[in-house]
């Protein structure tokens, strides 16, 4: 397919069929999440489901790839699945507005997938997933605390056991030994933490979609995830997120790349 012609010239005709007939399912589509969506699109991945169960909110158009002042309240997923298919329309992508968590895993049989990639900022929801890929003995590549974070070159892979001076990843860390999880996996992080600046956190929307904001549309709020819902909201800026994005997708590429080149 002319589409994936540079790609082919890189990988050969042996690795971009493995990439179009690999199955891969991304939770959590905001900042990290959604650029790594468009890199395994754009690079030759025929299958990918995406899950999160939030709406766009105008905080996310300076990081979220989907986010734009002109889509604030639109389900991530579902703008993220359209500008996919765009890209390739011949991809089988399903998008799933559902947040992952203890109640839902059942529906989720990861283990029909080749590649898990845990995108997810909510603790507890991360932690369920890690779990559930590591006992499904699928590939998963994990994220962790992409915010107050503003240099790229500090941005590494590692196993989850070797992270450092990351707050998430410490937190991850703990709670795996907590539930006597040993199993291993490689995620992406980064040591850096840039203390906030002391401005209180508002949305700024005409037209928010929080819980406690006034004309709220509750058949849009359902489900959702939202800032007012968070003990703290930390900064960050694209550059982060999306490198930690587009380094997930390289770990799903390279692994492929070596398994089949």
């Amino acid at each position: 397919m002319s589409l994936f012609h540079r790609s082919l010239l890189l990988l050969g005709h042996d690795v971009m069929q493995t990439l179009q007939d690999t199955r891969v399912i991304l939770f959590g589509v905001g900042g990290v999440g959604s650029w790594c969506a468009e890199a395994l699109i754009r690079s030759g991945i025929g299958h990918l489901t995406i899950v999160d169960n939030d709406v766009i909110c105008i905080t996310n158009v300076n990081r979220q790839l989907q986010a734009t002042s002109l889509n604030v309240g639109d389900v991530k997923v579902d703008a993220l699945k359209k500008r996919l298919l765009e890209i390739n329309p011949d991809a089988d992508i399903v998008a799933l507005r559902k947040v992952y968590n203890v109640e839902t895993r059942p529906e989720f049989d990861l283990s029909t997938f080749d590649y898990v990639i845990d995108a997810i900022d909510t603790l507890s929801c991360k932690i369920e997933l890690i779990s559930h890929a590591l006992a499904s003995e699928t590939t998963l590549f994990s994220a962790m605390g992409a915010a107050c974070k503003l240099d790229p070159v500090r941005v590494q892979v590692n196993s989850i056991w070797e992270t450092d001076r990351c707050k998430l990843a410490k937190l991850v860390r703990k709670r795996l030994r907590q539930n006597k999880i040993e199993g291993d996996f490689l995620c992406v992080w980064s040591e850096e933490l840039i203390p906030q600046k002391n401005i209180k956190s508002v949305c700024g929307s005409e037209k928010c979609f929080c819980p406690h904001a006034t004309n709220i549309d509750s058949e849009k709020n359902s489900g959702g995830t939202w800032c007012s819902q968070k003990a703290q909201i930390n900064g960050s800026m694209v550059h982060i997120t999306g490198t930690f994005g587009f380094t997930l997708a390289s770990l799903v590429l390279q692994d492929i790349n070596t398994k089949t080149g």
